[in-house]
This record gives C-alpha cells, structure tokens and sequence, in this order.
C-alpha cells in the first residue's frame, strides 16, 4: 500500500484556460476537489509535490486547507499531449471506512522460461480494475512470471490479491501469456531446409497486367 502523503492546497476561483496556464507558469496546478454530497472546490497545489506524490504511486493523499485536513483519492490527472507536463486533477473525497473502485498497474516479476526458450511475452492486461478500501489503495498487483512455459498463461482468477481486495473483472481474462513463435511456412513445409523457397505471394494488379499482356 502506497504511504499517505499530505498537499497543501489553496481555494481558488476558476477564471478559464488563462488563468490556468498563468498557474502553471508559477509552478501551481489547478484542481478540483468533489464528493460526499459537498460541493466543488476549486483549489491549487503545488507542482513539484503532486508530481512527486503520483511518481512514488499515491492514490489517496491528505488535502490540507484552512488548518483542515481531509482524504481524497487522485481520480483523474490531465497531462499535455506529450505526457509531460501536468496540467490539471481531480480529487474525490473519502472516508477511511469507504470502498472504492480504482485502476491500478499490474507489474511482471522474475523471467518466464517459455520466453527464454523462444516464445514471446504477451501482456494484455496492463492496468487492473480493483475494489478495495479508499486506505488500503495497493501500489501495484504483482505477478510472478517465473515459471510460465510457451502455451501458459495466468488469468485474473489465478492473481493473488491483498487482503481486502476484489478484482472487477472477468476472472477468465488473462492477465499476461507466454505465445509459441512464429514459424514461416515454406514451399517444402521444412523451415530452412536446402532447396525449398518461400512462395511468392500472388499480387492481383500484376495479374490483371498479365493477363491483359496476353490478350
């Protein structure tokens, strides 16, 4: 579970993209907090401590105002088009006794065998859809690949989850996979053996040429 760290905020009146951009320059990040039946609050932060609070995989952070402090968990976060430069969040507020749904990235451990012996690593599930307490936010799902041979694979049922924790998606979908290669096939149906060549592949522009040549 990521450490609960504390932002300092600022209420704030929104003004328009100028205004935000002026922020922006002056190292602030324009943000909303909402929820629990309270109104929207715009406020601002500090750039520098937002980044580094979402680098290090906080999900729910302690918002300070006012000499007032009150948990909220990172919703949405706006980047450029480059992913570089933050432009904008959402916080949504939550009780210590709430249960949220949140997305949160799987992470590969150890090295598949079936890889080593020539298969290719597949991962179609890079992000997974959790429910789970609004403290208990977990940094990442880990899955060991270690022992995963070519054909094999690990699905969402076969994920071993924190205590407290439901996956919400299909059991049977899979999580990452180790896929046979990928043999070309040849003329002689022997990849590589003397005297066989690959088929060209028939392109029907050159056989409509052909054809009207013989006319």
């Amino acid at each position: 579970m990521a450490e609960t760290v504390e932002l300092a905020t600022q209420t704030r009146k929104p003004h328009g993209s100028n205004e935000a951009r002026r922020l922006r320059r002056k190292g602030l990040i324009p943000a909303v907090v909402y929820g629990h039946e309270e109104g929207t609050v715009a406020v601002t932060l500090a750039g520098e401590d937002l980044e580094k609070a979402i680098r290090h995989g906080a999900r729910v952070v302690d918002l300070k105002s006012d000499g007032k402090v009150q948990k909220a968990l990172i919703r949405e976060v706006q980047w450029d088009h480059l992913g570089k430069e933050l432009l904008h969040v959402d916080f949504a507020r939550v009780a210590i006794d709430e249960r949220v749904v949140l997305d949160v990235r799987v992470e590969l451990r150890g090295i598949a065998p079936g890889v080593t012996a020539g298969g290719a690593l597949d991962q179609p599930l890079h992000q997974l859809s959790i429910e789970c307490l609004a403290i208990s936010v977990p940094d990442h799902i880990r899955v060991n690949i270690g022992e995963l041979q070519i054909g094999q694979s690990v699905h969402v049922r076969d994920l071993v989850l924190p205590e407290g924790v439901k996956a919400m998606v299909d059991a049977d979908a899979i999580v990452v996979q180790v896929k046979a290669p990928v043999v070309e096939a040849t003329a002689g149906g022997v990849p590589g053996a003397p005297g066989t060549e690959t088929a060209e592949p028939e392109v029907i522009g050159r056989k409509v040429a052909a054809e009207e040549e013989a006319e």
